[in-house]
């Protein structure tokens, strides 16, 4: 049930709806007030809130696994890259919770108690994995940070420089947090949540509010004097365009977070200009920094460009491009289970695989221009290991604070224009093939596979109709014994007819030898016309035993086909010739045949056919091979080979 107190500093009505709230913001006067059962006690004034770009506001309300709640709280609390908001949450079970809100990232957890001891915060490091709850945790994120401001109903006492040390646990379905600000340290256990999905209600005006809420901070470059500006609060960084310089927002005399670009630095000019609106994926987004990073190898230094957008609900998004090579890119709140200190060969996430790419072990930051939600400076260095499964790009960057996961999308360049009403020609081509551009033959080869395999079985069944079925009817069939005796004679076969058309005729002969050979002058002779049709054969067969093992050569048939034969009555004649080292008998089995098809012409086909899956699987190999020679798994040229030798 509900308690209405007055506030003891100004007298106005102070309603704690939640009974584990112990604490409370007067909305009015900014006392924080404690309660005594029916009294308040004013302990002093809480901080003034930073305007951010939060949709959020006391009363909002939403919905979570089918249980309504309001937003009852909120403290607001910085670390060394910026702000995060933490909503105090009451659900109508009387449960209460929190949702985090950090860089358009929504989290909601709920207070867990273990009865095994806690991990010390000074034992835990980055990418650390340790199981806690009966689970799998990875260290995602170390801070030691302070409550700066809060308001609304709380469960503990809070104050402008509350100290929070906290470290962020992840796995594969869920998040927590580890809360060493109180004795003993606190769980935390929840997931990531799709804003869309806690079907929110009573949220901020949208831009009307936030453009009257949150005054763009307007001021000069301190290196340069160039006009520069700050959209919002949550902006703690702008690069200066004109000289390079880094400034902190946060900081009321504009500090310097780094310096101004010397005169034998490249400055390099963003291909998307700062102010772009665009749309992609359907959801407006504009870019509001620009960040340019490089990694060396073998000497040689390598630089990518990064596009920071702004987009729905205080949200962020990447647009990186190498190369002319683009990625959408979006962190990750469900990232993969697997350790941030030991590299592995592949990862799999939301049921793919994804293969080791490359591993960038300092990637520098060498020029910022715009804003940014961080703390970013130029020299500023991270980790990054890339995994791929075309068309995606798995990253894990890390540093000594903070590990994060983001899946990027490649995105054709004319996408890109596209979304923001580019002109033609304004990005550049890409260069090479990137880690996880698709493969442009994969479905060219995939359609030829297709259109192969239905082709060969039309030519199999044709084949297989022709050779078998249509046509290949038997003349005659007859077997002729040869001597030795008869070589100045010639054996003549009976007559059969040839009817209809001109046909194809197929005489095959199959001979007795036995380590012999023989040769056969045939003609196929019109009985009326007299036109013979001559040819002339050799069979030969032998076999035996060498040292154990058999062996032969030749064959004892053979085939011979007389085209275009006119319909008539046709015998064959034979003269054989026998081998004089071996004067036996030989029987030969003649078989006279019609129509058919043979089988030189269907291998030939089928040739022709496999010759174009197999020059699509060429090039696609081709192209997978650039792929990989830009990774850390190139195949080792000769050239290598000689020099390790």
């Amino acid at each position: 049930m509900a308690l209405t107190a007055s506030c003891p500093s100004c007298g106005a009505p102070v309603v704690f709806k939640s009974a584990s709230s112990i604490f409370a913001v007067c909305e009015y006067c900014q006392s924080t007030l404690i309660r005594h059962d029916q009294a308040l006690e004013d302990i002093g004034k809480m901080a003034a809130l930073v305007e951010d770009r939060s949709p959020l506001q006391l009363g909002s309300e939403g919905t979570y696994k089918g249980v309504h709640f309001a937003l009852i709280g909120r403290i607001q609390i910085k670390y060394s890259q910026g702000l995060w908001n933490e909503w105090h949450l009451l659900f109508d079970d009387q449960r209460t919770g929190w949702l985090s809100e950090a860089g358009g990232e929504y989290v909601l957890t709920f207070v867990r108690h273990v009865d095994e001891p806690l991990p010390r915060f000074e034992a835990l490091k980055i990418g650390q994995r340790f199981v806690l709850a009966s689970q799998t945790w990875t260290v995602s994120n170390i801070e030691n940070a302070e409550c700066v401001a809060g308001q609304g109903e709380l469960p503990f006492k809070v104050g402008a420089g509350y100290p929070v040390a906290a470290v962020d646990l992840r796995n594969r379905e869920n998040f927590a947090t580890l809360d060493y600000s109180e004795t003993p340290p606190m769980l935390f256990v929840g997931q990531a949540i799709d804003f869309k999905a806690l079907k929110m209600a009573n949220l901020r005006d949208g831009m009307a509010e936030l453009t009257a809420a949150v005054q763009a901070q307007v001021f000069r470059c301190p290196s340069c004097g160039a006009p520069m500006q700050a959209r919002s609060k949550d902006i703690l960084a702008v690069g200066c365009g004109s000289c390079g310089a880094v400034v902190d927002t946060a900081n009321q005399n504009y500090k310097l977070l780094s310096k101004a670009l010397g005169n034998r630095d490249e400055k390099y000019e963003p291909c998307l200009p700062l102010g772009s609106k665009g749309q992609l994926d359907g959801k407006p987004v504009e870019v509001i920094g620009f960040l340019v990073k490089q990694c060396k190898v073998d000497g040689i230094a390598y630089d990518w460009r990064e596009y920071l957008l702004a987009g729905e609900n205080g949200g962020y998004r990447w647009l990186t491009e190498y190369n002319g090579h683009w990625n959408v890119a979006d962190v990750l709140s469900n990232p993969p289970a697997t350790s941030g200190t030991i590299e592995v060969d592949s990862v799999r996430h939301a049921g793919q695989l994804f293969k080791h790419f490359s591993t960038t072990p300092a990637a520098e930051v060498i020029q910022v221009n715009g804003e940014f939600t961080w703390r970013v400076r130029r020299g500023e260095t991270n980790r990054v290991v890339d995994y791929v499964a075309p068309p995606l790009l798995l990253s894990r960057e890390s540093t000594a604070k903070d590990l994060s996961w983001s899946l990027g999308q490649y995105v054709a360049p004319a996408v890109i224009a596209e979304a923001f009403k580019l002109p033609s020609g304004r990005l550049p081509e890409p260069l090479g093939v990137y880690a996880n551009q698709p493969n442009t033959w994969e479905e060219a080869h995939r359609s030829v596979c297709k259109l192969f395999w239905k082709l060969a079985l039309v030519a199999v069944v044709l084949q297989l109709f022709f050779a078998f079925i249509a046509g290949g009817r038997t003349l005659l069939r007859q077997e002729l014994a040869f001597s030795p005796q008869m070589a100045e004679e010639t054996l003549v076969t009976r007559e059969f007819e040839v009817q209809g058309r001109p046909k194809k005729i197929t005489v095959r002969n199959t001979a007795s030898l036995d380590n012999n050979w023989i040769g056969l002058e045939m003609m196929l002779v019109n009985k009326v016309t007299g036109i013979a049709w001559p040819a002339v054969r050799e069979l030969s067969y032998y076999y035996g035993n060498d040292g154990g093992e058999s062996w032969s050569e030749g064959s004892r048939d053979d085939e011979v086909v007389f085209r275009d034969v006119p319909p008539g009555t046709y015998y064959m004649s034979f003269d054989p010739d026998m081998a004089p080292d071996k004067p036996v008998p030989v029987r030969n089995t003649v078989e006279i045949l019609s129509g058919g098809s043979g089988w030189a012409n269907f291998v030939m086909l089928m040739i022709f056919l496999a010759a174009f899956p197999i020059f699509t699987k060429l090039r696609h190999a081709a192209f997978e091979a650039g792929r990989w020679a830009e990774s850390d798994h190139a195949p080792a040229s000769s050239d290598d080979t000689d020099e390790d030798d």
